[in-house]
């Protein structure tokens, strides 16, 4: 690391990230009275939120599920908080707990000296010096674009949905959304709703869910059987109660795998698509299901099953990932899928004074379970006496 950069030994915990990850291991670690610095790249908190979401956008599970550790939402917020509900409340919370990142810090490196036994981290200017280093980085660190042969060809507008807005900006154009997770799913209803003739790409095998049954949620009424029945007749009870809901979704090229909705995310981190009106279009032609790309050419694609279709537009809905690997240095992280090695529920607490939040595949609810245990865990060890630990 150069020795050019201003050196700033900390007391506390480190947290690289203000998303609310970082915010809520922050908020944990003061309320124990343990002092925490956040570094963020960005400009604002919460700027996955704030500068990459669609304006559409709102929390795919209830509330409840998704309020940060010590602060509940607002009584008159609805179930599902829309995308700058969410931001006011993230705002709102950081202003509470006194939290004040450090803006504009992009980490360049991060590495344990073993020679002083703290971890060394480096930004552009600056290198922080400490006992605790927090990752809070998140899953969704930076945006995934697949090299898709000949995507380069294309003359039309290609844009990832970090950079979508809003479907009024494609009226009348034909648009070809690629992905079909929540994201693609809901910005295709939100491009028919503004008059665009939208297509889905379709590649792999999904299931969709009603976002709402028998009067409640579908996360919240799954996570309420789980704790009665084991989680193979949990998911049997989901898809039957789809089944029932949706209709059979393989006639719309829409077909599901053999492994149930939860023990799917479980194996492998992939959500279940909570359906929030976009099958209604599907079915009655208004969105149309495609398979997947061959290639791109100059003015469209060309689909696996050899037809060849002209689009205006193409929107990735691609997804984001980890980029830990990239400038945290050992072998904590895999350089595979971003995420720590050691799997849930133990993924929370690394080596040497590393900790990580908001790596559990469980969206908010697991980065506040997750910042629960670190904030209590540096507690323990924190002296304020010596500003070091015991």
């Amino acid at each position: 690391m150069s020795s050019k950069r201003v050196h700033v030994f900390l007391r506390g915990p480190l947290i690289i990230g203000a998303g609310p990850s970082g915010l809520a291991t922050a908020a944990c670690l003061k309320q124990r009275g343990v002092p925490s610095l956040i570094l963020e790249k960005e400009s604002c908190i919460a700027s996955l939120w704030k500068l990459k979401a669609y304006e559409r956008l709102k929390l795919h599970l209830p509330k409840n599920f998704c309020e940060l550790p010590l602060m509940s939402f607002p009584a008159d917020f609805p179930t599902y908080p829309t995308k700058d509900q969410f931001t006011d409340y993230l705002e709102a919370y950081a202003n509470k707990f006194s939290i004040k990142p450090l803006f504009g810090e992009d980490v360049q490196e991060a590495e344990f000296d073993s020679t002083i036994g703290f971890w060394r981290v480096a930004t552009q200017q600056k290198e922080f010096v400490c006992r605790w280093l927090i990752v809070a980085t998140g899953e969704n660190a930076e945006a995934v674009s697949p090299d898709i042969p000949g995507i380069r060809s294309f003359q039309g507008r290609l844009l990832h949905t970090s950079s979508y807005r809003n479907g009024a900006d494609f009226k009348g154009e034909k648009v070809l959304v690629v992905g079909c997770g929540n994201s693609g799913m809901e910005i295709c209803l939100d491009l028919c709703n503004n008059d665009a003739d939208a297509s889905l790409v379709v590649r792999n095998k999904l299931h969709i869910l009603p976002r709402d049954m028998l009067g409640t949620s579908t996360f919240g009424l799954a996570m309420w059987l789980l704790k009665w029945f084991p989680l193979q007749i949990v998911d049997s009870f989901l898809v039957l109660c789809s089944r029932l809901f949706l209709g059979k979704t393989s006639q719309f090229g829409l077909k599901r795998p053999e492994v149930g909705p939860l023990e799917l995310k479980n194996l492998t981190g992939k959500t279940p698509v909570l359906d929030v009106g976009t099958l209604a279009k599907i079915r009655t032609g208004q969105i149309k299901v495609v398979p997947g790309i061959r290639k791109f050419l100059a003015n469209g694609v060309e689909l696996v099953d050899g037809s060849v279709e002209e689009f205006n537009s193409v929107i990735l809905a691609t997804g984001y990932r980890s980029n830990v690997p990239s400038w945290l240095k050992g072998d904590l992280f895999s350089k595979e899928d971003g995420f720590p090695k050691k799997a849930f529920p133990n993924s929370w607490k690394g080596d040497k004074g590393l900790y990580t939040v908001g790596f559990t595949r469980r969206g908010l609810l697991g980065a506040s379970m997750d910042a629960q245990r670190i904030a209590e865990d540096i507690s323990r060890q924190w002296n304020p006496k010596k500003n070091t630990c015991r």
